[in-house]
């Protein structure tokens, strides 16, 4: 396979940051269901310290949000009678509220009710526990689909509630990493710490510059060679170019296809599912989003998934977002770069 080209980005607000003193360390966690890393600039006396700052403000992301634990705020939202209203952590307000605005935007395309759909089609916990091995018949769906619906949604600025219409199940799982990764980000900053590349599930988020002056840079991420395909048959063709960016002050978020998935009779059933249908997503392989927040990059790039190939570069220029976007054709990827993006080559 020819060797990939490479591309280089930078934001094109690139604020001044200092040339810090020390050296770079090394942390490491788990939460969500997945790991955590850390590179920062600090002494390494502070390192049990910064660890539990980190690990913690991702404990509180996932006591108030996880669909998976069922004593979470989340879980007795979903449990919660009709009718009945409940007061949310802060936290866990700003998601949902920035999740309806998303939703509102695209009509629906982007939708956090859908938890009840997501457990069907076996991307839940329930899922975990009995995976799912073929697609669930249209009258499932159809039923799954009318619990679902970010217009059934009450929410109460004022004294911070939400109010329960019945059956309905919040999945925050196209958002709540994103939001983790600013949440730990912003309590890192509270600590003291003004340069660090902090990364949780493939979401990274940074700030500052490294010792020798040099940004955090990264490689954003692409499909494994054999998911840029709809064909067995497809020639062996170049995955594409590697791109890399300056993270300063600016979060990365990808959703994939590729990672969560079942087969059934030649068929792939990813994870991103359209609200719109009840159905899968097809032919999006990745979308990469640049935000200044990880939580709206995180919710973003699951909506462009979902808009595919005839909506989402058009969504992504009326917004103005920097995103990338891969589908799959029968010989290989297409890639389609918004403005934004492309803006910030060098």
């Amino acid at each position: 396979m020819p060797t990939a080209s490479r591309r280089v980005l930078v934001p094109l607000d690139l604020p001044p940051a200092a040339v810090p003193d020390g050296t770079v360390q090394s942390l490491h966690g788990a939460t969500m269901g997945t790991s955590w890393s850390a590179r920062l600039v600090a002494d390494a006396a502070r390192l049990p310290e910064l660890h539990h700052v980190i690990q913690s403000a991702l404990d509180d992301v996932v006591a108030q949000m996880s669909h998976w634990e069922a004593g979470s705020d989340l879980g007795r939202f979903n449990r919660a009678l009709p009718g009945t209203w409940q007061v949310l952590p802060e936290a866990f307000f700003t998601v949902l509220d920035c999740a309806i605005a998303i939703a509102r935007d695209s009509a629906g395309a982007y939708d956090p009710t859908i938890g009840t759909l997501v457990d069907l089609w076996g991307f839940g916990p329930r899922g975990a526990q009995a995976p799912v091995t073929a697609p669930p018949s249209g009258a499932a769906i159809r039923q799954a689909r009318a619990t679902c619906g970010w217009q059934r949604i009450t929410l109460d600025h004022a004294t911070r509630r939400v109010q329960q219409p019945g059956g309905l199940a919040l999945d925050f799982s196209s958002i709540a990493k994103g939001f983790g990764v600013d949440h730990a980000a912003q309590a890192l900053e509270r600590a003291g710490v003004r340069s660090y590349l902090l990364e949780v599930g493939g979401e990274l988020r940074g700030l500052g510059a490294k010792p020798d002056g040099t940004p955090w840079w990264v490689e954003l991420e692409r499909p494994p060679h054999d998911a840029c395909t709809t064909s067995s048959t497809a020639p062996d063709t170049q995955d594409g170019p590697v791109d890399v960016v300056a993270l300063h002050g600016l979060s990365v978020a990808t959703s994939g296809d590729y990672r969560r998935y079942f087969e059934h009779d030649g068929v792939r059933y990813a994870h991103t599912l359209d609200p719109r249908t009840g159905y899968p997503v097809q032919h999006t392989a990745s979308v990469t989003v640049l935000h200044a927040s990880c939580m709206v990059a995180d919710a973003l790039a699951t909506l462009l998934t979902v808009l595919g190939p005839d909506a989402a570069p058009a969504y992504a220029e009326r917004c103005g977002l920097a995103a990338r976007m891969l589908y799959l054709t029968p010989t290989g990827m297409r890639e389609s770069c918004s403005s934004a993006f492309t803006d910030m080559l060098t």
